[in-house]
């Protein structure tokens, strides 16, 4: 089994799920028993981040971008999660996703991003994506996705309604030429 932390997943046209539709999701852990990933172009309607802290709670002690909250995927919707840039770290909590970026899911992230010691770069979304066993993989061979290495514009931008064409152009693929169903050789 190939490991897929720290790439991306693009889903294809059709792919039968709707919460799905047209999602880039960076996949976080892969192993033999579970998958998780975190969809990055599904903005929550009126959630930006300073509104999150606020309702949080959580002291800003700089400006915070006003970026929107992203929504992550349809499991475990109550839960935080951070990418981020390395430069932050929390011991036992951040989890090393690829060379260039972590995640953490803790208050303790949110603390650092609403102070001085920010990660100079960072998505937060509510909620992920998570696979079973062989989920993935099976997904995978029916063609539901197409497996992408990350790019920084792609997990940090803000430009979510572009990153799916984004992706694909990275793959060298038109999204005009996809379609709805695919073929079988």
């Amino acid at each position: 089994m190939q490991d897929l932390s720290g790439k991306l997943l693009v889903a294809m046209p059709g792919i039968g799920d709707p919460r799905f539709n047209r999602s880039v999701i960076l996949i976080c852990a892969h192993s033999e028993d579970y998958t998780m990933g975190l969809v990055l172009n599904n903005p929550i309607d009126d959630l930006t981040l300073p509104d999150l802290f606020t309702q949080l709670g959580i002291e800003q002690n700089i400006q915070l971008p006003d970026t929107y909250v992203l929504n992550g995927g349809p499991v475990g919707t109550d839960r935080g999660f951070v990418v981020h840039s390395t430069d932050y770290f929390s011991d036992g909590a951040t989890v090393e996703v690829a060379d260039d970026f972590s995640m953490t899911a803790t208050r303790d992230v949110l603390r650092a991003m609403a102070s001085e010691g920010a990660p100079s770069l960072a998505t937060m979304t509510l909620g992920y994506a998570g696979w079973g066993p062989g989920q993935l993989e099976h997904e995978l061979s029916e063609h539901a996705w197409l497996v992408s290495n990350p790019h920084e514009d792609i997990i940090f931008g803000s430009a979510h309604s572009k990153k799916w064409e984004q992706t694909l152009g990275m793959l060298g693929i038109d999204p005009a030429h996809l379609h709805m169903t695919g073929g079988k050789a």
